[in-house]
């Protein structure tokens, strides 16, 4: 009874904000990599999240930015076919429809949207944090729930806590 009512959320918690915090580093990463060296970007940073002494309006070079959108697509397109197809496109979508269907999120699929998700807005393609987080919550949810083998019933419930958790991060 502890086990499944307390100790299965805080497990499911720490690992989705364990993966909250790497995709959010891999995030600052990847655009200071692209958009900062390369494009010559710096972005102002979203109320709540610090002070950025200097920013630009807009590119230095701005005619590097549509290629490192596409390129960043580009990779970002390859991984999810070839590796988890279920990561493709909107991290809610894919996280209620897997909740009302029963289907079950892998661990793998997590992982792949972290980077694709991470190199899609690192790029400068246009995407949310909130959609991609709640996937990897999701699938970190769904995959603790298969590791403690749960009933169906509460494998939807570890999903919605996974989901919930790592979108509290944000």
């Amino acid at each position: 009874m502890l086990r499944k009512y307390f100790w299965l959320p805080v497990i499911i918690g720490l690992f989705a904000g364990l993966f909250a915090i790497l995709f959010v580093e891999a995030l600052e990463v990847i655009t200071h990599l692209v958009l900062e060296q390369v494009v010559g970007y710096y972005q102002p940073l979203p109320g709540g999240e610090g002070h950025r002494e200097t920013f630009t309006w807009e590119p230095l070079k701005p005619y590097l930015l549509p290629i490192t959108v596409a390129l960043g697509g580009l990779i970002s397109g390859l991984l999810a076919y070839f590796f988890a197809p279920e990561s493709a496109g909107v991290g809610t979508d894919a996280a209620i429809y897997a909740y009302h269907h029963g289907k079950k999120l892998s661990l793998k699929s997590s992982i792949v949207k972290l980077i694709t998700s991470a190199v899609t807005i690192g790029t400068g393609g246009t995407s949310g944090r909130e959609g991609p987080i709640a996937l990897i919550g999701a699938g970190l949810g769904s995959s603790v729930a298969d590791w403690f083998k749960l009933k169906e019933s509460e494998k939807r419930k570890a999903l919605a806590i996974g989901s919930g958790q790592s979108s509290s991060y944000l």
